[in-house]
């Protein structure tokens, strides 16, 4: 399957798009096809799909793609979810370049908390969701500011991207969970924090 995907990969990249890489299986694979494994035995189901990621990736640069972790695009209570911290240093072997993972949700907002400890490669970059996409609540500015800060705090600023939760179509549903006008004000509201934040990091 790697080396099939191997093509794809390559065939994205060269038509000059950056290759994005969804990654469930680092986080959403744990409470439904893995739920009857121990941590443990998940992590190194993880470990083996990384592998093969970075094989189907070895011809492309990593700055040319990022990764996204994901833990299912629903509205749910989430309790069953492994958290950021026991799958970080895993994702953190994947080729791409850029880390795009659920940092806004009410079950995840916290774990930049944990992200301080962890050893961080230099060439990485973070793309924290700073908005929810599964709620029509519309995050204040400031608040997408200081979620966009935490991050900063912990790796350099200009390795900081402010990016959604996920997608707000991840499904084929004629009523997508938030409407159109509300995504397009978190959208807004996303811009304006990250200009907020700007402004407080680089003066």
């Amino acid at each position: 399957m790697a080396n099939a995907l191997k093509v794809e990969y390559e065939a994205i990249v060269k038509a000059g798009f950056i290759l994005q890489i969804d990654a469930p299986d680092l986080g959403s694979a744990r409470h439904n096809q893995y739920q009857h494994l121990s941590d443990d035995e998940f992590l190194r189901i993880a470990e083996r799909n990384i592998a093969a990621l970075n094989h189907a990736t070895a011809n492309i640069p990593p700055e040319e793609m990022r990764m996204h972790l994901c833990w299912g695009n629903y509205e749910g209570p989430h309790t069953h979810d492994i958290p950021l911290a026991k799958t970080f240093d895993i994702a953190m072997r994947a080729r791409p370049a850029g880390l795009s993972f659920e940092a806004a949700n009410p079950r995840h907002a916290h774990e930049w908390e944990d992200l301080r400890s962890k050893k961080i490669p230099d060439d990485k970059i973070l793309i924290p969701g700073v908005i929810d996409s599964t709620t029509n609540f519309v995050e204040h500015p400031r608040l997408i500011a200081q979620r966009i800060c935490h991050y900063a705090d912990i790796v350099r600023r200009e390795r900081v991207i402010a990016g959604a939760d996920c997608g707000f179509a991840t499904f084929a549903f004629v009523n997508n969970v938030v409407a159109p006008s509300v995504v397009w004000a978190k959208l807004a509201a996303l811009a304006e924090g990250a200009h907020v934040a700007t402004a407080r990091l680089w003066g």
